[in-house]
């Protein structure tokens, strides 16, 4: 019972030291509303108003219908230039893409002859280039095409592909960027949190007021991590319920209750993380500096970012080791796909191994430097 009253007692303690920290407070209503909304409506479509300078050397009909065949907002209105500002404009940065189209082009397509369109790409700019020589292909091959039938009417095939988008039918970026947003601040806050609330205890000197005191290191410890990781599980669920799927009305398709499980053991093993780094580094400026070398190979690696299976075999085997791994892949199967405990107990389970070992490690180390401070 003493043990369990002194664990609610420096639980408490947490938050209140929490709650007279404006900066902290401010950091965690921002990163789970408006840091959400932002990166869910601000992701640009790659192919917006993209620079299109066309060099019509045919003058007729069909180039015309061409060129007015590409308008906003995809692509700005076509600006007519030369053969010999081609170059230079590419250059200059002034255009994404120069269609040229030759002389006599009408009129070797009607006589049966296969002319040539040649299409030069400012290959620098990799999304637009990539995304916009699809774009461009399809939209002079669909006028081509018509013209020469009057009609958009292909041959049918002899397989019909049906293509069905699951679980995003629109595929509509704020869907995906909002949840990875979420995830990405939950392993931050939650990391910030409690290496900050270690360090200022020892800046102010208060860490050795605890030593003194009939407490032992792992209630010291897991007071922080228990009450660091229940402010971040709380906003964390405001942010899903509130912006997630209010403001921005994403479809939640699973248990809203088995995600949060799930980000409550993601929570104990990165509070429990930002302990480590807290006992290692000596001030802030150092626990900041750490905390980047860890936590950008946690978001980009763990299949938020970019899929895990285009990463090399030796990265995704190292990164099985990191619990956003696993939460990211939980969360997608939940929240996106509708999955239960029997499809994401594996998940869950790795979740609970590293975060015991994890704070097992951390513990150990919290010792050792309270051991020295003592």
């Amino acid at each position: 019972m003493r043990g369990s009253g002194n664990f609610l007692y420096l639980t408490v303690k947490e938050l209140r030291s929490l709650l007279r920290d404006p900066v902290l407070l401010a950091l965690i209503i921002y990163a789970f509303s408006a840091a959400i909304y932002i990166a869910a409506t601000a992701m640009p479509d790659p192919l917006n108003e993209v620079a299109l300078a066309i060099v019509d050397e045919d003058r007729t009909p069909l180039s015309a219908r061409v060129a007015d065949a590409f308008h906003p907002p995809r692509f700005l209105p076509p600006r007519y230039i030369t053969t010999a500002q081609m170059d230079a404009r590419m250059d200059a940065g002034l255009d994404t893409f120069a269609l040229h189209i030759p002389a006599d082009f009408q009129r070797d397509l009607l006589a049966g002859r296969s002319p040539a369109l040649q299409l030069n790409v400012d290959a620098t700019r990799m999304s637009q280039a990539y995304t916009g020589s699809a774009y461009i292909q399809a939209i002079v091959a669909g006028e081509l095409r018509e013209y020469l039938e009057r009609e958009r009417q292909l041959d049918i095939p002899p397989v019909d592909l049906a293509l069905r988008a699951r679980f995003n039918p629109e595929l509509d970026d704020s869907w995906f960027g909002s949840v990875m947003e979420l995830i990405s601040n939950v392993t931050m806050l939650s990391i910030i949190l409690t290496g900050a609330a270690l360090i200022r205890e020892r800046e102010h000197g208060t860490i050795e007021h605890l030593l003194v005191m009939p407490v032992t290191p792992t209630q010291i410890m897991g007071s922080k991590v228990f009450a660091m990781g229940l402010v971040v599980l709380l906003a964390a669920s405001l942010s899903l319920l509130v912006v997630i799927q209010g403001l921005l009305r994403v479809p939640i398709e699973g248990s809203i209750a088995l995600f949060l499980a799930g980000a409550a053991l993601l929570l104990f093993a990165t509070t429990s993380m930002g302990i480590f780094l807290a006992t290692i580094a000596r001030s802030m400026p150092q626990f900041g500096l750490l905390m980047l070398l860890v936590l950008m190979p946690l978001e980009i690696l763990s299949g938020g970012m970019t899929p895990r299976e285009s990463m090399p075999d030796l990265v995704r085997w190292i990164m099985l080791a990191a619990p956003t791994t696993h939460f990211v892949t939980l969360a997608q199967a939940i929240l996106y796909r509708g999955a239960g405990f029997a499809i994401v107990w594996p998940q869950l389970l790795a979740l609970l191994v590293i975060g015991g070992a994890l704070f097992g490690a951390s513990l150990a180390w919290f010792r050792k430097a309270l051991a020295r401070m003592a």
